[in-house]
């Protein structure tokens, strides 16, 4: 899962990057406004955390141009501004949540599980797709009850697929979203993990459960 942090407080973004990669997110910083609108409006992230107090450009007017431009991804204002309107404002011009600082890492990382969980119209934190489900939160992915045993990039790409399920995902989405900015787009990575997947999904299920559709990507 890919996330976008705004916040101008070097010490703390870095501090937040490093937590959220602990859990296994890809994350992505910028530590000014401007920076900030500028990825969340080129890049599909599947979360942002947005600060409020930013010193080139206020939070809550990158807020409100990114959903008047139509960029669904969900947001979540992490600041320090704790006043009941700022809370109000935020949400009424198209945050999904709001947390005050100081805050705790595990619930950030539930926050950011909930609220991708209902952009994707789910209200329960497992996927479930026929005999196979994945819990994002515990990163565990079973297949008729028995555990799957998949590296961390495996996972990663399989819970792509699947939180788009029944749509077709392309290579290079799955790309932007498992490894961000750093992706060699020569490289044979991606394609080496897809098929360790592929292979795991299919002799777990006796026969084949990601396929891939010729021109246009990969599908459960």
């Amino acid at each position: 899962m890919r996330l976008l942090i705004v916040e101008d407080n070097r010490e703390l973004a870095d501090s937040m990057k490093s937590g959220l990669e602990d859990m296994k997110y890809q994350v992505d910083l910028a530590y000014a406004g401007a920076i900030g609108e500028e990825k969340a409006f080129v890049n599909p992230y599947d979360a942002i955390l947005l600060d409020l107090n930013l010193p080139d450009k206020d939070g809550l007017e990158i807020l409100q141009f990114l959903r008047e431009s139509e960029v669904e991804t969900p947001i979540i204002i992490v600041t320090a501004r704790d006043e009941v309107i700022q809370r109000v404002k935020g949400l009424d011009l198209g945050a999904d949540d709001y947390m005050t600082k100081p805050f705790d890492l595990l619930e950030l990382h539930s926050r950011v599980q909930a609220v991708v969980r209902r952009f994707y119209g789910r209200t329960k934190p497992d996927i479930s797709i026929g005999d196979l489900e994945i819990n994002p939160l515990k990163r565990t992915a079973f297949y008729k009850k028995k555990l799957l045993e998949l590296r961390v990039k495996e996972f990663d790409i399989l819970e792509c697929i699947a939180q788009r399920h029944p749509a077709v995902v392309s290579t290079e989405e799955i790309a932007e979203h498992v490894y961000g900015e750093d992706y060699d787009p020569f490289s044979s990575v991606l394609r080496v993990h897809i098929a360790r997947l592929k292979k795991i999904l299919s002799d777990a299920a006796g026969n084949p459960v990601l396929q891939t559709i010729r021109g246009k990507g990969y599908h459960l």
